[in-house]
């Protein structure tokens, strides 16, 4: 099962907002998900942006792969040096004990 993370759009017609949300590959945009991690709201002036930083690394960790406008909301946020650095880390730790 290929697991993404992608943007769900919610809101009404000219007025977006949109989820960010861990789903299927397969199921529709706005169909189906595992789980949600956040928003985007591009509308309001700054753009809103919430996402629990925890979430997105333990689905990173899992192998789930975000779509390239997640993957810009995710390295804004700086979630995705985190987990760059995380992993990094574990491999020097894991090179180092043997």
């Amino acid at each position: 099962m290929a697991v993404k993370i992608r943007l769900k759009r919610m809101g009404a017609k000219k007025r977006p907002f949109y989820r960010i949300v861990v789903s299927d590959s397969r199921s529709p945009r706005d169909g189906r998900f595992i789980e949600e991690i956040g928003y985007y709201n591009p509308i309001e002036n700054p753009t809103i942006v919430k996402v629990d930083k925890e979430l997105a690394k333990k689905w990173l960790n899992n192998g789930a792969t975000p779509t390239d406008t997640v993957r810009d909301i995710l390295s804004k946020e700086g979630i995705l040096k985190e987990f760059h650095e995380e992993k990094m880390s574990t491999k020097k730790g894991v090179k180092a004990g043997k």
